[in-house]
C-alpha cells in the first residue's frame, strides 16, 4: 500500500488532472459554438457573439496553461524520503492542521485524515518551510506548533 505521501501526490495529480480535462473541454466547446455560429443578417450580433466566444477560449487557454504549471510542479517532488525541516514535498503535522506542502488543492483525505494540500509561495507554505518538529509560529493570530515533519 503506498504511503500518505504518494496518496497525497496522487490526489493533487488527480486535482490538476482534472482542471486540465475541464479546460480543454471548455476550449472545445467554445471553439464548436465559435463554429457553429452562422452569419445571420444582424452583423454586429454575429461579430459580438464571436467576440465572447474568442474570450472565451482564451480564457480557458489560460486556465489550461496554469494546470500545465502546476502538473510540472508536481512532477517535480519526490514522494520517497523525509525531511527532518519542512520543504516542498513534505508532510507537515502541526496541532492546528496537517499539510502536505506541493500546490494549491485544498483538503484531501487519506485514511479518514484531512490534510490541506498547500503552495510552498503561499503564506502558510512560506512560514512552514524550514521548520521542524517542536517549532512554534503564528499566522493570522493562530499559534501552531509542528509536531511532526516527513
Amino acid at each position: 500500500m503506498p504511503d500518505i505521501k504518494q496518496q497525497l501526490h496522487a490526489l493533487c495529480l488527480a486535482y490538476v488532472t482534472s482542471r486540465m480535462e475541464a479546460a480543454e473541454h471548455a476550449f472545445k466547446d467554445a471553439e464548436q459554438a465559435q463554429n457553429d455560429d452562422t452569419k445571420s443578417s444582424a452583423g454586429d450580433k454575429y461579430e459580438t457573439g464571436r467576440a465572447m466566444m474568442q474570450q472565451e477560449k482564451d480564457r480557458n487557454t489560460t486556465q489550461l496553461n496554469e494546470a500545465n504549471k502546476l502538473m510540472v510542479a508536481l512532477n517535480r517532488i519526490s514522494t520517497l524520503g523525509n525531511a527532518a525541516e519542512a520543504e516542498t514535498g513534505s508532510i507537515v503535522i502541526t496541532n492546528n492542521g496537517r499539510f502536505y506542502i506541493a500546490i494549491s488543492a485544498g483538503n484531501l483525505v487519506v485514511d479518514g485524515e484531512s490534510y490541506f494540500a498547500i503552495s510552498p509561495a503561499s503564506p502558510i507554505g512560506l512560514v512552514l518551510k524550514g521548520k521542524k518538529a517542536g517549532d512554534e509560529f503564528t499566522l493570522n493570530g493562530k499559534g501552531y506548533e509542528v509536531k511532526k515533519v516527513s
